[in-house]
């Protein structure tokens, strides 16, 4: 797990001190967490710089989210660049860019999912390749968004529509990955949320017990014919961390 310290947004993103020294106290010693740097627009190298001397001797993982400056930073960093992971969001990071850190641990990140209104979605579209390609386009690992996307948010509104999005890879289109939306039929009122959520339950449930949705029988998917067959509404946040689980158990069986 990486540990952005110095976030672009919420309570610490003016000064990450605190997430160092949290870091610091005994959570860097476990093999699976470690720091990260975020590179957006306005991040200079001294700003990097300063992350990296804050977590000097650890492996430092390398966020590239809008940074331009990447010869520049490579050269500044030296020798210790060998030593660091470098992950790249490839909305900025074109292949120029991604060659100065070459000999490093580098993954590639893509946003697959399209964000739209909940009633808006079509029923299935393309969500992404990469996890077949991600060693033609000479990266070590791939990432996502998982169903989420790219974007922050604090707060929503209520849904007019509801939504249950779910993923699969498709054998026969060359593995690659797709995802479902299932949209409630009711869209045009804020209310009964619980009701729109049992709507887009009957599609997927249909679309399961169709034989044809290649979507694998995950622990998530087990949950959702659960609730569907008990008529249960969790609430939305429940729903959209299920869809996640799904996600992220698909690629694991994938590699699996």
């Amino acid at each position: 797990m990486v540990v952005i310290v110095n976030p672009h947004h919420g309570d610490h993103s003016e000064d990450g001190e605190e997430i160092s020294s949290l870091l610091k106290t005994g959570y860097l010693s476990k093999p699976c967490i470690a720091p990260g740097v975020l590179l957006k627009e306005d991040t200079t190298i001294e700003d990097i710089m300063k992350c990296c001397e804050k977590h000097k001797g650890e492996k430092i993982t390398l966020i590239h989210a809008g940074f331009t400056q990447a010869k520049a930073l490579a050269e500044k960093l030296g020798d210790d660049i060998t030593s660091s992971r470098n992950i790249f969001f490839e909305a900025h990071c074109g292949k120029l860019y991604r060659k100065h850190f070459q000999g490093t641990e580098r993954i590639l990140l893509r946003d697959g999912f399209k964000r739209r209104r909940n009633a808006d979605y079509p029923v299935v579209e393309e969500f992404s390749d990469l996890h077949v390609t991600y060693e033609e386009e000479g990266m070590n690992g791939f990432g996502d968004f998982l169903i989420v996307g790219d974007d922050y948010m604090e707060s929503g509104g209520p849904a007019y529509a509801v939504a249950i999005h779910l993923t699969f890879i498709d054998p026969e289109k060359d593995d690659a990955m797709f995802i479902y939306h299932f949209v409630s039929e009711t869209k045009d009122t804020p209310t009964d949320p619980a009701g729109k959520f049992g709507e887009a339950l009957n599609s997927l449930v249909a679309k399961l017990d169709s034989g044809q949705s290649k979507l694998i029988e995950t622990s998530a998917i087990k949950e959702f014919r659960d609730l569907h067959e008990k008529s249960h509404f969790p609430g939305l946040g429940y729903v959209k961390k299920l869809s996640m689980k799904h996600h992220i158990e698909t690629i694991a069986a994938y590699f699996g």
